[in-house]
């Protein structure tokens, strides 16, 4: 039982990213009608957001001791971050909670890099065949990568969790022995939270508030939207660049759990687009259903107990259930009528 639960707990880690991945991926296709295979690259530009703002934070200032030497009898070399010289105990905290804040940064960031990306090139695809969408957008993915691997280079960079949430949760302690003896790293639990909190926000504001309500609108017939006097294309940019958003804060957050490095983007994105054919191309609930159950399935197939039975089963369990999904249901779980069938 403590098996089966830590590999539940496993797989919500994991289709935490891709539900939130799926979601910005769904959201661009169901408003835009476009196959965008530079949303991967998104979520690692938001990763790099967060390397950036660290070493930001931690420049230092290089000063000699006055009264400690070396072995060899010369001055020793004191170093500190400027922000920690410069603002003190609060330096210090904006270091150790670097990630988060980088969030504050990736929000205006990755809107902006959205809006430029539909303005200056995703628009002119619009009515172009989709394969022409993949075969720019990857493109654009591979450049992107590129550019990340000459600037920041091949290896991962790790990223620091905050010191206050960098321990293990006792789940038998927490919730009684009835919970087994599972320890679980705390952040990754702040992950699920965080994308719980950020798939909540979306479907909110896509349901509640009247941009929202008209964007849906728009996605259900975009014609009679625009005849009535909206200027539906801009607000379906300005979508673009909330799906740039979510995909770059989850990059951002996952940090801590995986080491970013310069093909992070790719090694999400061809799951991510699993899970979204899988939930339904356009649907929203379909992606974030599938995003969670496919890494649930995903966490199961790597258990030791079951590779020793189907070996390298880990490597094709999203790809196998997406064939018995498509083949019972060739929308997905949750499609639409009419979605990419002509």
């Amino acid at each position: 039982m403590d098996a089966i639960v830590l590999q539940i707990l496993n797989g919500l880690d994991k289709g935490s990213a891709y539900a939130l991945i799926a979601l910005g991926l769904t959201l661009i296709f169901g408003t835009l009608g476009v196959v965008n295979f530079a949303h991967g690259a998104l979520f690692m530009l938001g990763a790099f957001v967060a390397v950036t703002i660290r070493s930001l934070l931690t420049l230092e200032m290089v000063a000699l001791s006055e009264t400690e030497t070396t072995a060899w009898g010369t001055p020793l070399e004191v170093r500190t971050p400027y922000v920690e010289a410069w603002f003190g105990d609060f330096g210090a905290t904006l270091i150790n909670w670097s990630v988060p804040v980088s969030i504050l940064i990736a929000i205006p960031f990755m809107l902006m890099v959205g809006l430029i990306m539909e303005r200056g090139l995703i628009k002119h695809f619009y009515k172009r065949p989709h394969a022409d969408q993949i075969l720019v957008t990857f493109g654009l993915a591979i450049v992107l990568q590129e550019i990340i691997k000459a600037w920041f280079g091949a290896n991962p960079i790790p990223q620091p969790a905050p010191d206050a949430l960098r321990g293990m949760v006792d789940l038998g302690a927490a919730l009684g022995q009835q919970a087994g003896n599972i320890v679980y790293p705390l952040w990754r639990f702040v992950y699920f939270g965080f994308a719980i909190a950020v798939i909540g926000a979306v479907f909110a504001f896509l349901q509640f508030t009247t941009f929202g309500m008209v964007v849906r609108a728009g996605m259900a017939d975009r014609e009679t939207v625009g005849i009535l006097g909206i200027d539906i294309d801009r607000r379906f940019t300005w979508m673009f660049g909330l799906a740039a958003v979510v995909a770059g804060v989850a990059g951002v957050m996952y940090t801590p759990i995986l080491s970013p490095d310069y093909h992070l983007g790719m090694d999400f994105l061809v799951l991510s687009f699993v899970v979204v054919v899988v939930g339904g191309m356009g649907s929203l609930p379909g992606a974030v259903a599938a995003g969670f159950m496919l890494g649930i399935l995903q966490s199961f197939a790597s258990m030791n107990e079951v590779k020793a039975i189907f070996p390298g089963i880990d490597q094709i369990i999203i790809y196998l259930v997406a064939v018995i999904v498509l083949l019972i249901r060739p929308r997905g779980l949750m499609g639409h009528k009419g979605v990419m069938e002509t």
